[in-house]
């Protein structure tokens, strides 16, 4: 379904978007459904917070139509895509001769969603200045364009998107506190993929279909057993958009439905050298690290004792690095979180 903003000139414009079904089954991902249909016909501005990646437009755009304006306009603007110069002309339009190069009026974001929505999306992007306008709106349903001294009333609904901390932002006066409280009537947290275990195959299954089915192909492809563990063990940072872009990669690259080849970093060269270096060439010894000087020591132990020893060690100095935050600590090692925790519940008992 597409939704054209009333008056609108081109989609580049108005921010159109098309709506799309948010996917999942698992406990993190139905909570947050259920807290999103009960505030979307709420008439009050709604703020998502979520890493990269997470689906906060496909959220943003949920909102709007299961509330009372699902027949009006849905308008979206990336902030971060933008200049600090532009963002202002883009949400509020501005009069012919206004600048330089504005050789005829133009209507912004504001007067695109009224009577529906306006997504902002990365909204800590947004200037001071342009923050304190966007504060009128929210209070007085007014505002001006750019080179105009005539104001123009709106009845626009705001959901405000970002992976930053506005609270840091707000504390360093890079956001206006005013703003912020305005804008955050309900928080929404969008959870990341790896919160959400039991949809991570129900997801990579879903892409491979319209993959193959974008492909003209007439198989539906399925993963092999090491293929699905790889995809549920790996810790997607960039979730939902990484796994659609994995996904889609390993089923090109398949001579056939039955997908075994998972290729999670597409940078890794092939022609990477792993030849010895000469005397010449190689670069002097450095000293022994903390680790290595741990590792010859634990050699003159048996070897189930020595490897026990060791994964301790490592486990007590990410722990210790991290301030005992696991997450960090599972990191440091290069280990995803669900890695890391089977690690150390078999070494709980000697880690208090």
């Amino acid at each position: 379904m597409r939704v054209t903003p009333r008056n609108s000139r081109s989609p580049s414009h108005t921010g159109r978007v098309e709506t799309r079904e948010a996917l999942g089954q698992s406990e993190a991902f139905l909570n947050f459904q259920e807290r999103l249909s009960r505030v979307a016909p709420v008439n009050r501005p709604v703020l998502l917070i979520g890493e990269r990646g997470t689906g906060k437009e496909l959220a943003a755009s949920r909102l709007h139509y299961l509330s009372g304006r699902w027949q009006g306009s849905f308008v979206a603007l990336n902030c971060a895509a933008l200049s600090p110069t532009l963002i202002e002309s883009e949400l509020f339009g501005y009069e012919k001769g206004a600048f330089t190069g504005a050789g005829e009026q133009r209507t912004g974001r504001f007067e695109a969603a009224d009577g529906g929505t306006l997504f902002l999306d990365e909204i800590g992007n947004i200037p001071i200045e342009v923050q304190e306008k966007i504060l009128r709106v929210v209070e007085y349903n007014s505002f001006e364009r750019v080179g105009s001294s005539q104001s123009i009333v709106v009845d626009v609904r705001i959901i405000a998107a970002t992976n930053a901390d506005l609270i840091v932002l707000a504390d360093r006066n890079l956001f206006m506190q005013d703003l912020l409280d305005r804008l955050s009537f309900e928080v929404l947290f969008l959870p990341p993929l790896r919160e959400r275990q039991e949809d991570i195959l129900l997801l990579a299954s879903h892409f491979a279909a319209r993959m193959a089915f974008e492909l003209g192909r007439d198989d539906i492809p399925y993963f092999s057993p090491p293929a699905a563990e790889a995809l549920q063990s790996y810790d997607w940072p960039g979730n939902i958009r990484e796994i659609k872009n994995v996904v889609e990669r390993a089923v090109y690259r398949s001579d056939s439905p039955l997908i075994t080849d998972i290729i999670f970093d597409p940078f890794r060269s092939p022609f990477e050298k792993s030849g010895v270096l000469s005397k010449e060439t190689a670069p002097e010894t450095p000293p022994l690290t903390e680790t290595e000087r741990d590792t010859a020591v634990l050699a003159e132990e048996p070897f189930k004792k020595a490897v026990w020893q060791f994964k301790l060690g490592l486990l007590k100095k990410a722990l210790k690095a991290s301030k005992y935050n696991q997450r960090k600590a599972a990191e440091q090692m290069g280990l995803t979180y669900h890695q890391f925790r089977g690690l150390y519940r078999q070494y709980q008992s000697e880690l208090k």
